[in-house]
């Protein structure tokens, strides 16, 4: 029952009956919150690689929130990987950003079943993916706002001195009328900082990832610059760049031949953004722009996406 309804027929659940100090202290355990009893599943979970993703109620503020929970296997997996280097957790790393293009993290813990969790803002739209997949009309003169805010995020992570390490389609959620997208998933992300930038870290989604990232080489966030170059040339293309894979093989093609002219599948496109976008796939780092607020000066001028 919400809070209005309990003021207006003066009902009470047991939670509230104890009180509000009394029902927190009921769902914490060692520090530990108790899913089940602090959040009420409203959707049922989006299953991602690391993850489940609820729509839930939180029981004490009644706020209706994304409910996120890690896999506690492929997480301890992934952060074996940097023992001894005081690696963030995806919560602490998520909760750093108070940005427009960027989902708000509210808060994180550990659940009493030992899993990572995060609560953040909800965000009823769909995927920037499911818009490419399904061509939508909704892109249409609403490409370059959208590529733009896409970069905005982007700066802001690495700006904080981030590498996303899994800038793609799937992880920008945009509004249900497409004029503006949040960036989320912070699961790979990694401070820029030499240690976590050793050759070796191969991670990401193998389709928008890196020549040096495929090849074991040492990194920075030009990694994201080319990964959001690959993202962008296929919200306007429809289409990837190359051959699509999913087990490493295509991303292992990268750099081997120029990917086709962007206007050959979207012949209207602004020419200065065109080369924007190709310049931040190029298989070398040192050839693409240095970050990702080059681009955006790049195409500071343009007013529309098309010539």
């Amino acid at each position: 029952m919400r809070p209005a309804e309990r003021q207006r027929t003066g009902v009470t659940d047991p939670g509230y009956s104890m009180g509000i100090s009394s029902f927190l202290k009921s769902i914490l355990e060692g520090g530990k919150v108790d899913i089940a009893n602090r959040y009420e599943i409203l959707r049922e979970a989006v299953s991602g690689t690391m993850s489940n993703f609820h729509m839930a109620r939180d029981r004490v503020t009644d706020q209706i929130v994304g409910l996120k929970i890690l896999d506690k296997a492929k997480t301890d997996a992934l952060e074996a990987r940097f023992k001894g280097l005081d690696k963030p957790t995806e919560g602490e790393i998520a909760v750093k950003f108070q940005h427009p293009r960027i989902v708000t993290t509210h808060s994180h813990g550990i659940t009493t079943n030992d899993e990572q969790f995060l609560v953040m803002e909800y965000l009823d739209g769909p995927g920037l993916n499911s818009l490419i997949i399904g061509r939508s009309e909704i892109l249409d003169g609403n490409r370059l706002t959208l590529a733009r805010h896409a970069a905005e995020a982007l700066e802001a992570v690495h700006n904080a001195g981030f590498i996303h390490r899994d800038i793609c389609p799937r992880n920008f959620v945009c509004a249900k009328d497409g004029m503006s997208l949040k960036l989320i998933d912070f699961g790979l992300t990694v401070p820029a900082e030499k240690e976590f930038m050793l050759p070796g870290n191969r991670t990401g989604t193998p389709n928008y990832m890196a020549p040096e990232v495929v090849r074991r080489k040492a990194t920075d966030q030009r990694l994201d610059v080319f990964a959001y170059g690959v993202s962008m040339y296929e919200l306007f293309a429809f289409d990837l760049p190359w051959q699509r894979g999913s087990d490493g093989r295509a991303a292992m093609a990268h750099g081997l031949s120029d990917p086709p002219p962007l206007r050959k599948f979207y012949p209207k496109i602004n020419p200065t953004l065109e080369a924007a976008i190709h310049k931040c796939m190029d298989a070398e780092p040192d050839q693409r722009f240095q970050n990702i607020s080059q681009f955006l000066k790049a195409i500071s001028r343009l007013k529309h996406e098309d010539r």
